[in-house]
C-alpha cells in the first residue's frame, strides 16, 4: 500500500468547536478536531492506536515550533498555504477515542474572517488534513501522519456551501472586498466598522446561492 494524503471533515455538530476570547482579546477555538475508531464519511476507520502516534508527534511538532497552522477552509493538498493562514494549533489531546484541540486565531486576513464568523455566530467544522495507507478491504489506516486541521465555515447541514469559502472569495466582488478589508483592518481602524458588515454580506450571498 502506498501513502496517500487523507482529508476528513468533522461537521459542526460533531466538533462542537467553542470561541473564547482571552482579556487580550485573542480568540481561540476549541473542540474535537479527530476521531479515532469510527467509520467516516470516506469510509476510513483511523485505529486509535494509529490516531494516538500521530497526535503524539503533533504534540512534539507544537512544542518545537510553537503551533502548527491551519488555514480556513482546506485545498486537496499537504501544502499549507502561507496566504490562507488563519490559525495556529497549541494543543492535541486524546480523551478516549476523540481527538481533542485548541487553536489561537491568528490576525491575518484568513484569521480575521474566521474571527468575525465566530463572532456572527457560524459554527465551525473541522477538516484534517494528514497522509497514510488505507486498506482497501476495511477501510483501516496504517502510518497516519497528522499535518494540520482547517477550519471549515459551514452552516449545521454539511455541504450547504456549494464551493470552498476561499475559492468564493477570489472569485466574488463581495470576497475581494471582504479581503481588502481584512487586510485593511490590522492598520487602519475606519476600516473595522465596515469589516464586520462587509462579511455577513458575504455569508448570506453564499447561503442565498446554496
Amino acid at each position: 500500500m502506498q501513502m496517500q494524503p487523507l482529508i476528513e471533515s468533522i461537521s459542526p455538530s460533531t466538533a462542537n468547536i467553542v470561541c473564547e476570547a482571552s482579556a487580550a482579546q485573542t480568540m481561540w477555538l476549541s473542540g474535537i478536531f479527530m476521531q479515532a475508531d469510527v467509520q467516516n464519511r470516506n469510509k476510513r476507520i483511523y485505529p486509535i492506536s494509529e490516531m494516538t502516534n500521530a497526535v503524539n508527534h503533533a504534540c512534539s511538532v507544537i512544542k518545537e515550533n510553537g503551533g502548527i497552522f491551519g488555514e480556513l477552509d482546506h485545498p486537496q493538498t499537504l501544502t499549507i498555504n502561507m496566504d490562507r493562514i488563519s490559525h495556529a494549533i497549541t494543543e492535541l489531546y486524546m480523551n478516549g477515542s476523540n481527538v481533542f484541540g485548541k487553536a489561537k486565531l491568528l490576525k491575518t486576513p484568513m484569521g480575521l474572517i474566521a474571527e468575525e464568523l465566530g463572532r456572527s455566530g457560524v459554527r465551525y467544522g473541522i477538516s484534517s488534513r494528514g497522509a497514510g495507507q488505507v486498506n482497501e478491504g476495511d477501510g483501516m489506516v496504517s502510518g497516519f501522519v497528522f499535518l494540520t486541521a482547517d477550519l471549515v465555515a459551514t452552516p449545521s447541514a454539511p455541504g450547504a456551501f456549494p464551493k470552498p469559502v476561499y475559492e468564493s472569495l477570489q472569485n466574488s466582488k463581495e470576497g475581494n472586498r471582504v479581503l481588502s478589508l481584512a487586510e485593511s483592518v490590522r492598520e487602519d481602524a475606519t476600516a473595522q466598522k465596515y469589516f464586520k458588515k462587509e462579511i455577513l454580506s458575504f455569508v448570506n450571498n453564499v447561503f442565498n446561492k446554496s
